[in-house]
């Protein structure tokens, strides 16, 4: 039971967690008056992050889900 609860709730915390910070930089962007290209390079730089995450669990998913091989 705890197994499958701990499986069902990392993901949706995490992602959770990912919407919460693109608010973070949204509200950042708008409280500084960045403007259209500083808003983007906000969620291109800060971003960045959270995509590498994103791209790990793709590619570990990808591996565990073709046998390793």
């Amino acid at each position: 039971m705890q197994q499958t609860f701990e499986a069902w709730i990392t993901p949706i915390m995490i992602g959770g967690l990912i919407i919460f910070m693109c608010f973070i930089i949204w509200d950042l962007a708008k409280q500084s008056n960045a403007g259209r290209f500083g808003t983007l390079m906000l969620f291109i730089v800060l971003g960045a992050g959270m995509l590498g995450y994103v791209i790990k669990v793709v590619i570990t998913w990808l591996i565990e889900s073709n046998g390793g091989a």
